[in-house]
């Protein structure tokens, strides 16, 4: 999430109760409240918790901290609202088209995304090997995809030629094309396929 490389200690934040991170995120996305009453709000959530005294003195953030947090937030949630953006351009651009331009589309997204996650982790001091399997299978998986997807616009595309040239050959007979003539337009339409 930080392109800043960190001693390896995780961030109060980090470390916060579940419960109270939850509401750390809700109100942050609700926006009706400043950083400051934000602040205040969770740093008043952790004081009135079960923990410890000692806990709750160490987990109260500050407010660069909160800062840092909402700004890596804010940049996620604005990296999730382009892409939701583009997706939906892309859709309805291609429409309810029967080949598999949304299936690609989908592919190269996770590809992106895959890389980035991949790129993110080698600039890391700690490199995490299991996200690196993780990342691995991904790709694998990615690319399984991808040949299910091109055999499937294949299938389609061999599909969709059987049926133009069963039309092209009852119209042309209707035309009084020759059986010769019929037999050749038919394997040059079923040859595109």
């Amino acid at each position: 999430m930080n392109d800043k490389i960190t001693r390896g200690r995780r961030s109060k934040i980090d470390l916060l109760p579940e419960e109270i991170r939850r509401e750390l995120d809700a109100k942050l996305r609700d926006g009706r409240l400043t950083q400051q009453e934000v602040l205040d709000y969770i740093n008043e959530l952790i004081e009135q918790s079960q923990l410890p005294e000692h806990d709750k003195e160490q987990l109260k953030i500050s407010r660069s901290g909160l800062n840092r947090y909402s700004t890596q937030m804010e940049t996620i949630g604005k990296d999730l609202r382009e892409l939701r953006e583009v997706s939906n351009a892309l859709v309805a651009q291609l429409g309810d088209k029967p080949t598999g331009d949304v299936s690609r589309m989908i592919l190269e997204i996770g590809r992106t995304q895959l890389f980035k996650a991949m790129m993110s982790q080698s600039s890391s001091e700690d490199m995490d090997i299991g996200m690196i399997k993780d990342a691995m299978l991904a790709a694998q998986r990615l690319e399984a995809a991808a040949m299910n997807t091109h055999r499937r616009e294949k299938e389609i595309r061999q599909i969709f030629a059987a049926e133009v040239a069963e039309t092209a050959e009852k119209v042309a007979t209707q035309q009084g094309l020759t059986a010769e003539g019929v037999a050749a337009l038919k394997r040059e339409i079923l040859g595109i396929a």
